[in-house]
């Protein structure tokens, strides 16, 4: 047994790599999902196995990333190897903020990231009671969840439908418990009302456009980048807006009116933008900093406009104009002011609207743990359409053993040399052909 905060310092790398070189040879696929009951004056137990595959993030402010096998030191915890079938892990925003330093209170170097995942229960804390092993699970974790085998206190570790894929909970469990509050506990959302929300072409996207289609009459005004469009256009979305637009004089024209809620998950200019389009009894909800994200570093100058860009609203404005501003973080309510039983009542509600086949996850790609960084790269491209789900079952892309760029370039040469020496070869071969046509004995020359 080992406490909870001696686990981190009871890993030991071994077998470190780096993740552009890994082999393609995998470990079977593992899950651990230890639902440890973190009760006082009692020591859970820890779970692990000595081939588990994870992604470390070794720095932060950029694509900097260490593909390890954990072991754990036999002193301080219990050894339990466990084998197991699938794992899915889920690919937000969040995540790429972290890479980059702009989130706050990160772990400190080296730690594991990502915060969703599904699979199976493998073992157990001797505290547990509502789950066993064996259950299907999706689980909400405190980073940590990119690995085959990922610890979870219990409370963190939720059933899911008997008949739902491992990789459509892994898709839904974030996403769609975000949109839920978003929309009907800090929106009151009902029929006939409009909303309007950026990133529409993304995993949260597609969910605040479903659950949206749930209630009747409701327009839907989506921000999103001009190259998603076209694959959006049968979403559901009433209005489709262009990102970097000035798409608040469109909605102006389309709703003189006003809109009902507003959704920023981007902060900075667009708080002042989301709020001067709000109609009297409007709501305004404020639920992420994306705009912080820009290059492949951190920006500390880029994070600091997000936030001069903003207006201070006083609340005597928000009387005279009866409108409302809200704020909401998945993490901290779950982790900080830990309200997992609310957390846990919308995922159920979530759970029955799938199962009523009301809600279908939108996926945009699959991709192994080694090709984390181009999955990466591209959400934070803006290029996916849907969740990116990574799959520590799936094999890496095979990686060329020379950069195209160089390898390229050498090849080139190779021709131009080949090309030279041609000419050059045919250049005297030529020049010998004339001579002997010439010779004072009327014959060709021998060479």
């Amino acid at each position: 047994m080992c406490a909870p905060h001696k686990f981190d310092d009871a890993l030991q790398s071994s077998g470190s790599t780096d993740i552009w070189s890994l082999e393609p040879e995998r470990s079977s696929c593992r899950l651990l999902l230890a639902a440890q009951q973190l009760v006082e004056l009692v020591t859970p137990f820890f779970y692990f196995t000595t081939s588990d595959f994870t992604v470390y993030v070794i720095d932060v402010g950029g694509r900097k990333f260490s593909a390890q096998n954990a072991r754990v030191n036999e002193a301080n915890c219990m050894q339990t190897p466990c084998e197991n079938d699938v794992v899915f892990d889920g690919l937000n925003f969040q995540d790429l903020m972290v890479r980059q330093g702009t989130i706050d209170s990160p772990p400190k170097t080296p730690f594991i990231l990502g915060f969703e995942c599904a699979g199976d229960v493998e073992q157990v804390g001797e505290n547990v009671k509502n789950l066993k092993i064996g259950d299907r699970v999706a689980a909400l974790s405190e980073y940590k969840a990119w690995a085959e085998l990922v610890l979870v206190p219990a409370k963190y570790v939720f059933a899911i439908p008997s008949d739902m894929k491992y990789e459509d909970a892994a898709a839904i469990i974030m996403n769609y418990i975000v949109a839920y509050i978003l929309l009907f506990e800090l929106g009151n959302l009902t029929a006939g009302k409009s909303v309007l929300f950026h990133s529409a072409g993304g995993g949260v996207g597609h969910a605040l456009v479903q659950l949206s289609q749930t209630v009747p009459d409701v327009k839907i005004f989506g921000v999103a980048s001009k190259s998603k469009h076209e694959a959006l256009q049968d979403k559901g979305i009433t209005h489709l807006l262009e990102r970097g637009s000035d798409y608040v004089s469109e909605v102006r024209k389309i709703a003189p009116e006003g809109i009902d809620i507003v959704l920023d998950c981007l902060c900075g200019e667009e708080c002042n933008r989301g709020y001067s389009l709000l109609k009297p009894m409007g709501k305004y909800v404020l639920y992420g900093s994306a705009n912080v994200v820009t290059g492949e570093t951190k920006s500390i100058f880029s994070a600091a406009k997000s936030w001069w860009q903003v207006d201070k609203v006083s609340p005597s404005k928000l009387f005279d104009e009866n409108k409302s501003i809200a704020g909401f973080n998945l993490r901290h309510l779950l982790f900080q002011q830990n309200q997992v039983e609310y957390v846990s009542g919308i995922l159920d509600k979530v759970f029955d609207l799938w199962t009523k086949k009301k809600i279908t996850p939108v996926i945009d790609s699959k991709w192994a743990l080694e090709d984390v960084s181009e999955a990466m790269q591209k959400m934070h491209d803006r290029k996916n359409i849907g969740k990116l789900i990574l799959d520590p079952s799936a094999e890496p892309k095979p990686k060329p053993a020379t950069p195209l760029k160089s390898k390229g370039k050498s090849i080139d040469k190779e021709d131009k040399e080949k090309d030279k020496k041609k000419e050059e070869e045919s250049g005297s071969n030529s020049a010998g052909a004339t001579n002997g046509s010439h010779s004072p004995q009327g014959g060709t020359q021998a060479s």
